[in-house]
């Protein structure tokens, strides 16, 4: 089945489309246009020089150029980049130098005769005959229907391992989170001292330590910032059921306990979700008050793998330019 087309937006004259549930950052068919427009001026130009260009022209702002991908680099530039792939393979741009294009004569005739740009299935069963036969012939082997929604797996190889790396982790958060909320309490707060460990709290020497019981007076746990103890974090650990939210009475009860120990910081980890009372008075109260629900609890648990393990590692690679140098 196709993947639905996002929607399509106006930017400085260009039309963009932008697939607002992912990304600030257009769709890389939305910006073929612009590159071709950028190099129209007839200068040969360095591949960075083209990506500052043509985030002018396509109207993106701070927040689009700031987005990173999970294995670096940023997402606007890596989205233009295969758009230079694209043109290159389909022979509108030159390189006359590594790292340097220029648009040519059919690139010229292609702005012409596509001035309102590619859709996304356009540009997908436009660029995708301009493969290696190989890979084509990968494609032809599924349906019609699936031949279209295939290609899409040839066009941004990286950001297409890293949404089915999300979608892995997002399947697998679902159940860490569930096994968390059946945990015994013990293990519970044991698990959130040793996730601000892993995230290096407490320093190399790993000093901290669960304090949970019945004489707890309101903390779970207790990080050390410095060898003597000085300067510390208090923890709590709430293990509730999703929909049993953490009110602002709760808060209220845990910057009670941190003033009770003369602490100015602290952490409230729960595996369900906070009201936005609760989360209105952590911001007001002078104490520093952090507070972690379900969601970015597991995902830091998957981050700094605790409570997990790698079960596979797949690379990528690249020319290695100082090997020609």
């Amino acid at each position: 089945m196709d993947s639905p087309e996002p929607p399509i937006v106006q930017s400085g004259g260009v039309t963009i489309a932008v697939d607002n549930s992912v990304s600030n950052v257009p769709m890389w068919p939305a910006l073929v246009i612009p590159v071709l427009t950028v190099l129209s001026a007839g200068e040969t130009m360095h591949r960075k020089d083209i990506f500052d260009a043509v985030a002018k022209v396509a109207g993106l702002g701070s927040e689009a150029r700031a987005e990173m991908l999970n294995s670096g680099g940023y997402r606007y530039e890596q989205r233009m980049g295969w758009v230079l792939s694209h043109l290159s393979k389909a022979g509108w741009v030159d390189r006359p130098a590594r790292g340097y294009y220029a648009i040519n004569d059919e690139g010229r005739l292609g702005l012409s005769e596509h001035p309102e740009g590619f859709d996304y299935s356009q540009a997908r069963e436009f660029f995708a005959r301009f493969w290696p036969s190989s890979v084509r012939g990968a494609i032809d082997e599924t349906s019609n229907d699936g031949a279209v929604a295939a290609t899409v797996d040839i066009l941004d190889p990286v950001e297409q391992i890293e949404d089915g790396i999300s979608r892995i982790e997002q399947e697998f958060g679902e159940e860490l989170l569930e096994r968390l909320r059946g945990s015994h309490p013990d293990f519970f707060e044991q698990a959130v001292v040793d996730l601000l460990l892993a995230m290096g709290y407490g320093g190399a020497e790993q000093r901290g330590k669960r304090i949970g019981g019945p004489n707890d007076e309101g903390i779970d746990g207790i990080i050390d910032q410095d060898a003597l103890g000085l300067d510390r974090i208090y923890v709590q650990a709430k293990r509730y059921k999703d929909g049993n939210n953490i009110g602002r009475e709760t808060i209220q009860a845990f910057v009670g306990a941190l003033h009770g120990f003369g602490a100015t910081r602290g952490v409230f980890l729960t595996t369900s979700a906070f009201t936005p009372a609760a989360v209105d008075y952590s911001r007001s109260v002078q104490s520093r008050v952090i507070l972690i629900d379900g969601q970015r609890l597991v995902a830091l648990m998957i981050k700094y793998r605790v409570g997990v393990q790698i079960k596979q590692k797949y690379t990528t690679v690249e020319i290695d330019a100082d090997f020609f140098d």
